[in-house]
C-alpha cells in the first residue's frame, strides 16, 4: 500500500518536471517570450501562472520559491524586489527575501504588529493590502511611508500567507514602476501567494520531518547496557531517503525480578508517517512491558493499538523476555523474520519460530504463541529486520547463507565486532573476485540487535554444538523446519550422505511421535569431538508410554519403516524409558563406516 503511494507520486513528480521543462523551452530564457509568441497574447498570465505554479511544486525551500517568482518580471508586470515577514510574537520580522537587500532591506527587519502600515494590517486583517503608486502609499499609511527607505520602489502589494489554516507570514511584493491594480493583477498576485504559502507548508513539513528523524536517530542510536549474564550490541542503517529514521526499529527495557525485554519490529513504508507510527508503537510495547504483560500479551495489544492508529499500515515485530539466571527466553512473533542462534564454534542455526501475523490487522482473534529457548553460555540469539537479510537484491534464502558466513568467523567475545562484521557483509561487500569494496543500497532500513548469554562462573566451559526444539502435534509443518535445523546444525560435515542420512532419521522419529501418538516431541541433537571425527547424538523424546516394536510393513504401506530405517543407517540407536515417556536416540560417527 505504502510502496503503491510512493511509485504514484514518483510518476507524477516526473510529469510535472517534464511539463515545466516543455514550458520553460516554449517561454525561452530568463522567463521572457524570446522563443514564440506564447506570452504574447491575452492569456499571458494564465500562462505566467502556470508555468509558476508548476515550478514552484518542485522547489523545497521558500528562497527558491521567490527566485521562481521573480521570473514573473516582465513589461506588464515590472516586479523588482521581494520579503517575506513572518509573524511570531508581537513583530513580523523579515525570513527571507530577494533582490530586497539593495533596496533598502535587512534580514533583521522587525515590524511591531501595534504599528499602522500595510504588513501589519494584512497581516491581523487576513486581507491583501494593494498599492499602485507611492501617492497611495502616503495617503493611506502616512506613519508607515516615512519609517523607510523605497528608492526605486513605486508600487507595492503585500499579501497574506495562509498556512495550517492561519496567517503566518505575509509577502511583500514591489515593483519598480506604478501598476494599475486591476482585478487580473490582484488576481494573480493573489494565486501567486497561495503558492508561496504552499511552499512554505511544504518546507516547514520537511524540517520537521528532518527534526522527527534525527530524535528518533539519536533514539535509535543507545541500547541499554543488558544485565548480568547478558550483554547487547545494535546497528541501525537508514535507507537514506531523506530520512535518518524509516520504520524499524529496537529496543531493551528492564523488567521486574531482573529480567530484560529486548523488541526489535518494522512498521510497513519509508516516509516520515512511518516514523511517526514507529515511535508511537515503539512506546507502546514499552509500556505494556512495563505493566508486567507477557510476550503474547504485549503483541496483541500492540495490534490493536496500532489498528486504532492507522488502518492502512502493518507492523511485523518479535518481542522477548529474558530471565539472565538461566538463559531462558520467551518469544512472541508477529510476521518478522525468524531470529538466529549463533553457537559457540560459529555455526549459526535459522531459528524457526510459531507466529501471528503482523500487528495492526485488526484479527477477530489474536495468537501470537510463546516459544520458549534456552540460551547457552557463548550463544549470540540474532534479531534483524528484512533489510539485513534482502539488501543488495538478496532473497530470503540467499541473503540467510549471507548473514550464515558472516556470522562463522571470531568469537562470541566480541559482539560489537561482529555486528560491525555483518554489517560490512550487507552494506560493503566486495566481488567475487577480491576487488574493490563497493556500497549497495539497501530499499529498506537495516535494524539489528544481538543479545549474548554471558559465563556467570569463572571455570564454565562453552558447550559443543548442539539444538533443542519441540514439535507440538498441531505442528505438522514444523517437520520441515526441523529438517532445515538439522541439516545447518551439520553445515561443515565432511560427509554429506551422512547429513541426508540425519536429517531422514530425525525427520523419521519426530514423524513417529505425530503420527502414533497424542503427544509433542522434543528432539535435542548434539555435536562433539573435532572435525573429522565427530559424533553426531540425536534424541527424540515423547511422553508416550508405547514402546515402538519393528513391523513388517508390507509393499504398499505408508508406515512402519521409522526402526527399520535406524537399523540400516544408523552406527547406534536404541529406546530409553524415561519417567514419563520414552526417548529414541541414534548416534552417527563421522568417520564411521559407509554403512550401519
Amino acid at each position: 500500500m505504502g510502496g503503491e503511494r510512493e511509485q504514484r507520486a514518483s510518476v507524477e513528480h516526473a510529469a510535472e518536471v517534464r511539463q515545466v521543462e516543455d514550458l520553460n523551452r516554449m517561454r525561452g530564457p530568463a522567463g521572457t517570450a524570446e522563443a514564440g509568441r506564447v506570452a504574447d497574447g491575452p492569456h499571458r498570465r494564465e500562462y505566467d501562472l502556470l508555468t509558476t505554479g508548476h515550478a514552484l511544486a518542485l522547489v523545497d525551500s521558500l528562497h527558491e520559491a521567490l527566485a521562481v517568482v521573480s521570473r514573473l518580471s516582465g513589461p506588464s508586470l515590472p516586479l523588482d524586489s521581494q520579503v517575506v515577514l513572518r509573524v511570531g510574537g508581537e513583530h513580523l520580522h523579515c525570513v527571507d527575501q530577494f533582490d530586497f537587500p539593495a533596496r533598502g532591506g535587512h534580514p533583521g527587519l522587525r515590524i511591531p504588529l501595534s504599528t499602522d502600515g500595510p504588513a501589519t494590517r494584512a497581516a491581523l486583517t487576513g486581507r491583501p493590502v494593494f498599492l499602485g503608486s507611492p501617492d497611495q502609499y502616503r495617503s493611506r499609511f502616512p506613519s508607515a511611508w516615512n519609517l523607510l527607505s523605497r528608492e526605486g520602489q513605486r508600487a507595492w502589494a503585500y499579501l497574506p500567507l495562509v498556512t495550517h489554516g492561519d496567517t503566518t507570514a505575509v509577502w511583500v511584493a514591489c515593483f519598480r514602476a506604478p501598476l494599475e491594480m486591476t482585478d487580473d493583477v490582484r488576481a494573480l498576485l493573489t494565486a501567486v501567494a497561495r503558492l508561496i504559502a504552499q511552499t512554505m507548508e511544504r518546507s516547514e513539513a520537511g524540517e520537521a520531518e528532518l527534526a522527527l528523524s534525527q530524535s528518533l536517530r539519536t533514539s535509535m542510536s543507545r541500547i541499554g547496557p543488558g544485565v548480568t549474564g547478558l550483554t547487547l550490541a545494535a546497528r541501525y542503517v537508514p535507507t537514506g531517503r531523506g530520512l535518518m529514521v524509516g520504520g524499524d526499529w529496537y529496543d531493551s527495557l528492564r523488567l521486574p525480578d531482573g529480567r530484560l525485554g529486548l523488541v526489535i519490529g518494522d512498521v510497513q513504508g519509508h516516509d516520515v508517517h512511518a516514523a511517526r507510527l514507529m515511535s508511537q508503537l515503539r512506546t507502546a510495547i514499552h509500556a505494556y512491558a512495563a505493566e508486567g504483560h507477557g510476550p503474547d500479551a504485549v503483541l496483541t495489544r500492540a495490534s490493536h493499538f496500532l489498528a486504532a492508529l492507522d488502518e492502512d499500515r502493518f507492523a511485523t515485530c518479535v518481542y522477548l523476555e529474558a530471565d539472565p539466571a538461566t538463559g531462558v527466553l520467551r518469544i512472541a512473533r508477529a510476521g518478522h523474520p525468524h531470529p538466529v542462534l549463533r553457537l559457540p564454534d560459529g555455526t549459526s542455526l535459522l531459528k524457526h519460530l510459531r507466529g501471528g501475523l503482523p500487528l495492526g490487522l485488526r484479527l477477530d482473534e489474536d495468537d501470537y504463541p510463546v516459544t520458549t529457548l534456552t540460551l547457552h553460555e557463548g550463544e549470540v540469539l540474532m534479531l534483524c529486520t528484512d533489510g539485513l537479510i534482502e539488501a543488495g537484491g538478496h532473497d530470503m534464502y540467499s541473503g540467510w547463507l549471507r548473514v550464515r558466513d558472516a556470522l562463522a568467523p571470531g568469537t562470541p567475545g566480541n559482539l560489537e565486532g561482529l555486528a560491525d562484521r555483518l554489517l560490512k557483509a550487507v552494506v560493503d561487500p566486495r566481488t567475487p573476485e577480491g576487488g574493490r569494496a563497493t556500497t549497495v543500497r539497501s530499499e529498506d532500513d537495516i535494524a539489528l540487535l544481538l543479545v549474548r548469554r554471558d559465563a556467570l562462573g569463572p571455570h564454565r566451559a562453552p558447550p559443543g554444538r548442539r539444538l533443542v526444539l519441540a514439535l507440538e502435534q498441531d505442528q505438522a509443518r514444523g517437520l520441515s523446519e526441523a529438517r532445515v535445523e538439522v541439516r545447518g546444525l551439520l553445515h561443515d560435515w565432511s560427509r554429506p550422505g551422512q547429513v541426508d542420512t540425519a536429517v531422514l532419521l530425525a525427520s523419521e522419529l519426530l514423524g513417529n511421535v505425530l503420527v502414533h501418538t497424542d503427544q509433542a516431541a522434543t528432539l535435542r541433537a548434539a555435536v562433539s569431538g573435532s572435525p573429522g571425527h565427530r559424533l553426531l547424538r540425536v534424541e527424540v523424546t515423547d511422553r508416550s508410554d508405547e514402546i515402538p516394536h519393528q513391523r513388517t510393513p508390507g509393499e504398499l504401506s505408508s508406515s512402519g519403516r521409522g526402526l527399520i530405517l535406524l537399523d540400516l543407517l544408523a552406527h547406534r540407536w536404541n529406546v530409553r524409558p524415561e519417567p514419563e515417556g520414552k526417548t529414541v536416540w541414534f548416534e552417527l560417527a563421522e568417520d564411521g563406516p559407509e554403512e550401519a
